[in-house]
């Protein structure tokens, strides 16, 4: 998308939120929503964000929101949610991610209608495609808006706005949530996505980026961008020093991500 067009996307979105002045928000502090909330609050809309909290999220992401939320000046409201007693989800069934957006936008839906905000909003943006975003349907049968998809605001867009609106999370990796590294029909429990959280934390403390840790059987696999493979290679000793904690094997994937 050439600048000229993302121009015309962004003051779509603008547009948006003078139509649309009293909104709640889904915000887990990544770059789509935290770009929404940016600019929703500079065109004067009152919008309230909401983290739905729960065992799929890490520890830091509901960090990243607060301080984020912090960041542009807002109060970061938590609705606590246990996932895992809905069976549809422990269960992890190939459409776990429609059950689980559900629950949690129903649980954001009801908190926000008693608190005056009937207009439900999500991160969504141009460049998700609904064939690999089962959540979507789940988003549309609740009525709930994206706003950046509507206005045709891409991934990449996005990023450039929010870099040149001097945001600091501009260039925040994606980072979707713990119960994906888990294949389906492997019932999810929280100690598994403990264990999840621990091993890709241990991988971060080492100096490693942009990688996943994924259930395979009984192990960890281990996948890192191609340019880290050597270096993970060669730092085994320690990897199986700070993973061992939560794996008893470790594989690494030799295909990269």
């Amino acid at each position: 998308m050439r600048q000229g067009e993302t121009n015309r996307e962004n003051h779509r979105l603008e547009h948006f939120f003078e139509r649309n002045r009293r909104c709640a928000l889904g915000f887990s502090g990544g770059v789509d929503s935290s770009y929404l909330l940016y600019t929703a609050l500079r065109c004067g809309a009152d919008v309230r964000p909401y983290y739905v909290k729960s065992a799929f999220q890490p520890r830091f992401e509901y960090e990243n929101a607060r301080k984020t939320a912090e960041h542009l000046g807002v109060a970061l409201n938590v609705i606590e949610l246990d996932v895992l007693l809905l069976p549809s989800v422990a269960v992890n069934p190939p459409d776990r991610c429609y059950h689980c957006k559900s629950a949690m936008f129903a649980a954001l839906k009801e908190r926000a209608r008693a608190e005056g905000y009937d207009t439900s909003l999500d991160g969504t943006n141009a460049s998700d495609e609904r064939s690999e975003r089962p959540g979507m349907r789940a988003l549309e049968e609740l009525f709930v808006r994206s706003p950046l998809r509507e206005c045709s605001l891409t991934k990449d867009a996005i990023r450039r706005l929010s870099r040149e609106a001097g945001l600091p999370f501009w260039d925040r990796p994606s980072y979707p949530c713990l119960a994906t590294r888990i294949p389906t029909g492997t019932q999810i429990t929280e100690e598994l996505l403990r264990r999840l959280e621990g091993a890709e934390d241990a991988l971060l403390s080492l100096g490693f980026s942009n990688f996943r840790v994924r259930v395979y059987k009984d192990a960890a696999r281990l996948q890192l961008p191609s340019e880290e493979i050597e270096d993970a290679a060669k730092n085994k000793e320690a990897i199986r020093a700070r993973i061992g904690a939560y794996f008893d094997e470790i594989l690494l994937d030799l295909d990269g991500r």
